[in-house]
């Protein structure tokens, strides 16, 4: 009855695309892969009972149909933190351990799928180093790359863990930090006892997020162009220099959403004919009938947002690196990004399966 918990340095660190692609691979090698979310953040309802929402798609993607409460039987609603925080919470960790034995029945490989951090849940003794402990299972922790990579905290899982620690993954690595991962950090780690597992390039498109769902999230509206509005957005610019240093910006960053105010039709033109997946107008300022005219005719969605552009910028940042990893077509590129760039024929084989 093996077990792999997938955790992570922080929360929106790629643990879901992680385990979805060990899942995989492991179910193309006709194996059994049962899933269990000891701990949800985010309590949804669904054909009218409560689990966690990341727990419903892991479920749905790896074909597994399990009671909700079963599968995330610590689920952090309003009420239990204040039952937690007061102290009133009962051993929830023989929750998890008896929800463990139970998915794990008739499996070859469990994938026990972390929340936030590896210390998340600490409050009530629920976190994910003592989750491995309990159960008695293998690890891996991610280690998302942002602005550098937290190479301390892994060594500390080394010694949190130990052999229990079978390695790390690390994610969302730009191409310009390379060289320095592979000569010295890697090294560091692997001298420490920390074995690499993998190295996971950046890629734009893991990042994206469709217009509607940006509209949605940055509570705009989408006034034009609404065919076209499952456009992706992979990156943005500000708007707001002169229109001759945007165009040298923007003819490097095709792919961004342009945030410029309502009342800046110059800049709002040129990103339309420069073919920008859509534009943000803040201020809620509505755009001339050209640019609507033009908005239409090159099918380039308009949003329209009522905070002023840098609170926007500011939201955009946050949304584009923390975008839930949701779409079919997301799926199947992080699955083979993962087959590609970790080691999974040495996770198998340390997990005897």
């Amino acid at each position: 009855m093996a077990g792999l918990y997938v955790g992570a340095t922080a929360g929106y660190s790629g643990k879901n695309m992680i385990a979805l692609g060990i899942g995989l691979w492991l179910q193309k090698q006709n194996l059994k892969v049962g899933y269990l979310k000891p701990v949800g953040a985010m309590p949804v309802e669904k054909n009218g009972k409560l689990g966690d929402e990341d727990a419903f798609f892991m479920q749905q993607v790896l074909g597994l149909d399990q009671d909700p409460s079963l599968v995330t039987p610590v689920l952090v609603t309003q009420d239990f933190k204040v039952k937690a925080f007061s102290g009133q919470c009962h051993d929830l960790m023989a929750d998890v351990r008896d929800s463990y034995e139970k998915l794990s029945a008739g499996k070859d490989l469990t994938l026990v799928a972390g929340s936030g951090s590896m210390y998340s849940g600490r409050y009530c003794n629920v976190d994910g180093v003592s989750v491995v402990k309990n159960l008695g299972i293998k690890a891996i922790v991610i280690d998302r790359f942002e602005k550098e990579l937290k190479y301390d905290y892994l060594a500390v899982m080394r010694e949190q863990l130990g052999d229990q620690l079978l390695g790390v993954v690390l994610n969302d690595v730009p191409a310009t930090y390379m060289d320095e991962l592979r000569s010295m950090l890697i090294p560091f780690l692997e001298g420490a006892g920390v074995k690499v597992l993998g190295v996971i390039p950046r890629d734009p498109l893991l990042g994206a997020i469709k217009v509607t769902d940006l509209a949605e999230r940055l509570g705009g509206k989408i006034i034009s162009a609404h065919g076209k509005a499952d456009r992706v957005v992979e990156n943005f610019l500000i708007g707001t220099m002169q229109v001759e240093n945007f165009l040298t910006h923007f003819k490097k960053h095709r792919n961004s959403a342009v945030i410029v105010g309502g009342d800046r039709s110059d800049v709002q033109l040129v990103a339309l004919e420069g073919d920008c997946p859509c534009l943000i107008l803040t201020g809620n300022l509505y755009p001339n009938e050209i640019i609507l005219t033009r908005s239409e005719v090159l099918e380039i969605p308009i949003i329209i947002v009522r905070e002023d552009t840098f609170s926007v910028a500011k939201k955009m940042e946050t949304l584009l690196s923390r975008h839930k990893f949701r779409d079919a077509v997301k799926i199947k590129q992080g699955a083979e990004i993962v087959a590609a760039n970790v080691d999974l024929a040495y996770i198998r084989q340390q997990l005897g399966v």
